[in-house]
């Protein structure tokens, strides 16, 4: 669990960096210039890493018993959070109506997992990522001040992001099968 924590640390620690101590972040990119990006994505590829390690090799310590059939449940969510995930770049309507449409994919993604996972590995990396990503917008909001409304792109824009949205959802899919987690069955316990 320790590498799991760690990563998740790491991860949340990256990403809030710039709004906890922007002077610190700035002090960074001027030291470094492009070079402190780059500190930063290594920061946060170590961390990936870590959380997948971490949570691969976690005992299964069952805090919960998951949703019967809560699998087909985490799927349409999942599809609708990596639509959510490209949304915001696509600059097409939904990017017009929803403030921080990658932090909101991020909270999707955890609740559908923790409706098919009920262990403790997966609270901590589930629950940790949505709450890291509700605090993310908290701070974002705190710093921008009220959000000003892009105009509406091109609903086609919107339309691209779906279907890149089935066929990384799909991608994903056959990744979980190959690792033994099938996400079609409904439920995983």
């Amino acid at each position: 669990m320790t590498l799991l924590i760690l990563g998740l640390l790491i991860w949340i620690g990256a990403h809030m960096f710039k709004r906890l101590s922007p002077d610190g972040r700035a002090a960074l990119d001027r030291r470094l210039g492009k070079g402190g990006r780059a500190v930063m994505a290594v920061a946060l590829l170590v961390a990936v890493v870590l959380m997948v390690k971490g949570y691969r090799a976690a005992p299964v310590i069952a805090v919960y018993e998951p949703i019967p059939g809560g699998g087909h449940l985490n799927n349409l969510l999942m599809l609708i959070a990596l639509f959510l995930l490209g949304a915001g770049s696509a600059k097409g309507v939904v990017a017009s109506k929803l403030r921080h449409p990658m932090l909101w994919a991020v909270v999707v993604w955890a609740f559908a997992h923790l409706l098919v996972n009920g262990d403790l590995a997966s609270i901590i990396l589930f629950g940790g990522g949505g709450l890291w990503a509700l605090g993310e917008m908290a701070l974002i909001n705190r710093a921008e001040g009220p959000w000003q409304r892009p105009a509406p792109g091109p609903f086609s824009k919107d339309i691209k992001v779906a279907v890149i949205a089935v066929v990384l959802f799909a991608v994903i899919a056959w990744i979980h099968i190959y690792l033994g987690h099938n996400p079609f069955l409904g439920t995983y316990a």
